[in-house]
């Protein structure tokens, strides 16, 4: 299946810098088993890194031709310049629920949601909590890396910038990936959802991703600008044995379960949520949760009926510890 972008005159680019496609990538490719050439090591420590509800969250994106996702998996797209990870994470964090119902149906139209996306439009705040824990569980693997690939980067900076001036933008959009061709009046990319797009008076945005081979992430119906995600020329000289993974040695620390809720606070919860997220029963939460209250690593406050649990700063320190060694 092809996506295909009409061109009516010569495309202008422009480059962003935005490190969550990358994650993004990642993600597909490991977790949602898209394969796109991410070698088997890094996807085995990235699936051991994430967190249950992160793996929970993730897993519309593996369903069967289900090309398209809603705008918030990018909540800053490319389009606006180059976009820390820490600003997209924030975004993320602070996307009112109602955000992520509105751009599903959006993305699938008025009549019922493929069946993978009802249970995230069912509980779109906790789909949007752990999908931005499962991006920051990803980035401190993908970090490191993509701190070594600043000279890469920088020639991919300056190769567009000279297509850009010179001319020839056609040349380089046909030379991104295998999966985008270029030619006829048209950028065609395969593996999307099989639309066709008038470019018009947008311009378009190219994103180098560190990710495998085969990896491309569009936006093609942003109304303010194209964006198109590739893989980094040369990335593949950066691939190398990834560090061990860092959720591992926390469970071997602290259990497997209380690692896992600890990492699973990435904002206040009640008891409740914690409990269905987690699939454990209620009792054995309360149970885990006063060892970690014991140890100083969560507080715990009642507010009416609910009883309402956070991390410390205690707990923020163990955890950059442990994702950042």
């Amino acid at each position: 299946m092809w996506s295909e972008l009409h061109l009516t005159s010569t495309p202008q680019l422009s480059l962003s810098i935005s490190p969550h496609l990358t994650a993004l990538a990642w993600i597909t490719d490991a977790l949602a088993g898209r394969r796109r050439g991410l070698p088997d090591l890094w996807r085995k420590a990235i699936g051991a890194r994430v967190s249950r509800l992160g793996h929970q969250a993730v897993r519309p994106l593996a369903a069967p031709g289900g090309h398209v996702g809603p705008d918030c998996l990018v909540p800053r797209p490319p389009g606006d310049g180059d976009v820390p990870i820490k600003d997209q994470l924030a975004a993320l964090r602070d996307l009112p629920p109602g955000r992520l119902v509105s751009d599903l149906e959006q993305a699938f139209g008025s009549g019922p949601l493929p069946v993978q996306w009802r249970s995230a439009a069912e509980r779109p705040r906790q789909w949007l909590h752990g999908y931005a824990g499962a991006v920051a569980d990803v980035w401190t693997a993908a970090e490191p890396l993509w701190k070594r690939a600043r000279a890469l980067l920088d020639k991919e900076v300056t190769r567009v910038g000279v297509a850009a001036v010179r001319g020839g933008p056609e040349l380089l959009l046909g030379a991104l990936s295998d999966r985008i061709t270029c030619g006829d009046g048209g950028l065609r990319v395969a593996g999307l959802d099989g639309g066709r797009y008038e470019l018009g008076d947008r311009r378009i945005v190219l994103v180098p991703m560190l990710a495998g081979k085969d990896a491309v992430i569009a936006g093609l119906d942003d109304p303010e600008a194209v964006w198109i995600a590739y893989p980094l020329p040369g990335a593949q000289t950066l691939w190398s044995r990834p560090a061990a993974p860092a959720l591992d040695e926390l469970s071997a620390l602290m259990g497997p379960v209380r690692a896992d809720l600890l990492c699973a606070i990435g904002r206040p919860m009640t008891m409740s949520m914690l409990a269905a997220d987690m699939k454990v029963t209620p009792s054995s939460i309360t149970y885990h949760c006063d060892r970690l209250r014991d140890a100083r690593l969560i507080t715990r406050e009642r507010r009416g009926r609910e009883v309402w649990v956070g991390r410390t700063h205690r707990a923020e320190e163990l955890l950059e510890l442990y994702h950042r060694r």
